[in-house]
């Protein structure tokens, strides 16, 4: 079964919790010309995670890997939301009433839209659920 164009390939890429280390990410990044859309840190008894949405995903990984970083990839989608008091509310309701837990999320407000990164433990369902609540999900390149 093909994957629905709307699962983005997040990288997660684990790192001490030290002073250069995401300075080192983002240039490697950057050399290899890799566009960094979105990021999070998160932090758990000395280590790090990096989650990042980024153009190249499979680039992104035997770059980071080559370099020495455990990296995996996850699915997560992306879901545009009103950039007001409400947004938020109304996609965490249509998945909580649906019974989708979110993982976790991460969220950026850019110049055509708010957009929340979502990571939850029914992704399809999740999906459709937003859709058929009239939803829009973005689409990364690459994917049609």
């Amino acid at each position: 079964m093909e994957k629905s164009p709307y699962i983005i390939k997040q990288i997660s890429v684990f790192s001490e919790n030290r002073p250069g280390r995401l300075a080192a990410i983002a240039a490697a990044l950057r050399d290899a010309r890799i566009n960094i859309l979105a990021f999070s840190i998160a932090e758990a008894d000395g280590f790090g995670v990096v989650r990042a949405l980024v153009d190249r995903p499979d680039d992104a990984y035997r770059t980071l890997t080559e370099l020495g970083f455990r990296v995996s990839f996850t699915d997560v989608i992306g879901v545009k939301m009103r950039d007001e008091p409400g947004g938020l509310s109304e996609i965490a309701s249509v998945l909580g009433d649906a019974g989708i837990n979110i993982e976790y999320a991460y969220a950026y407000s850019g110049k055509d839209a708010a957009v929340l990164i979502l990571r939850v433990d029914q992704v399809e369902d999740a999906i459709q659920k937003i859709l058929d609540h009239g939803g829009e999900l973005l689409r990364l390149p690459g994917r049609s």
